[in-house]
């Protein structure tokens, strides 16, 4: 793929109105959100909940793109296509998460390394064949005493630096995750000092690894105190921290940011992008990649049960909906009374 279908694709995934689904998760992760309804992790309840997000009626209209897991990626629907292929039909992008997950780093306790660089190159070809279109890759940053440090921002910069080399060069759009976590009693202030430092060394690698900004997209936390801290953020607080931030860090040529939810509610991570597309136009699209923040009302919905598919697809329609307003500044707590 050219450097300018790269961008292409780029542009599609945050295309006015919509943003990503990330159905990535792991195996353990989604064991542990199916056990919140009581239901067993098979492979067989595994794609009838992924079947559910990927042919909701009328969700193309909000969704532009689905990160898939390795398995998800293989499965096929009940009429024996496979999802890749039920997502294209639909308009929608397909994606794959890469990574293998973020380990403890040797020599500097309450920091983490994601691993999974070994054999890219091979797995990257595989999942172009498969069908997938862009990839991602998370990286860790914890906030705490003494932590994040310089060499743990480095190292994770340069893999997802490396990755999103190896990603182009397979012809697939790299979504560089540089999550810095909401863990802790930390400030605003001291999560936007680490989240600033992050991106920018996140960036400064993809420069020395020749990334085209162009044919990426960059997938941040937003600007927030810890989920213990005693002063917590208001909202209009959150947007003008989170975009300050990135205007400092992000290059005007990288065509948007699709933010992740990092364990906000589903409402307040609608509420803080439409607060933020509300401040005015920004270089970049900003868009969202949300997991939870899209799929908890639904999986408490559907609850395993094939009686409650309707009502679930409605609650996935009605959050995607929601973002969509979000992506253009217009999101208002009303439209949650005329949900699901």
């Amino acid at each position: 793929m050219a450097p300018g279908e790269l961008e292409s694709v780029a542009r599609s995934l945050v295309e006015p109105g919509k943003g990503i689904l990330a159905a990535d998760e792991s195996a353990p992760t989604i064991e542990k959100r199916f056990r919140t309804i009581g239901l067993p992790s098979t492979e067989e309840n595994r794609r009838s909940y992924r079947e559910l997000l990927f042919t909701t009626p009328g969700i193309q209209e909000f969704i532009s793109g689905v990160i898939l897991f390795d398995e998800t990626l293989r499965q096929k629907s009940r009429n024996g296509a496979p999802f890749p292929e039920v997502l294209s039909r639909q308009g929608m992008i397909p994606g794959i998460k890469v990574d293998l997950g973020a380990r403890p780093l040797a020599g500097f306790p309450g920091e983490k390394m994601t691993e999974g660089l070994d054999g890219l190159r091979e797995r990257l070809a595989e999942y172009r064949g498969l069908g997938a279109r862009f990839a991602k890759w998370r990286a860790v940053i914890e906030i705490g005493e003494g932590i994040p440090t310089a060499y743990c921002i480095e190292a994770n910069a340069h893999a997802l630096a490396r990755y999103a080399a190896l990603c182009q060069e397979a012809g697939l759009v790299p979504i560089v995750e540089p999550e810095v976590l909401m863990d802790g009693p930390h400030t605003i202030g001291r999560c936007e000092e680490a989240t600033a430092a992050t991106l920018g060394r996140v960036f400064s690698e993809l420069a020395s690894h020749r990334v085209e900004l162009e044919g990426m997209l960059l997938k941040p936390n937003m600007v927030l105190p810890g989920k213990e801290c005693p002063e917590q953020a208001g909202t209009a607080e959150v947007a003008s921290a989170t975009v300050r931030c990135l205007s400092r860090t992000v290059p005007a040529a990288v065509p948007g940011i699709v933010f992740l939810s990092g364990g906000q509610t589903a409402e307040r991570a609608t509420e803080h992008l439409s607060a933020m597309n509300a401040l005015g136009k920004h270089p970049w699209e900003l868009s969202f990649s949300y997991g939870r923040a899209l799929q908890d009302p639904v999986l408490k919905t559907w609850k395993g049960d094939a009686a409650n598919v309707p009502a679930a697809m409605r609650a996935f329609l009605h959050r995607s909906r929601c973002n969509g307003a979000a992506r253009y500044g217009r999101y208002t707590k009303e439209m949650e009374k005329h949900g699901g």
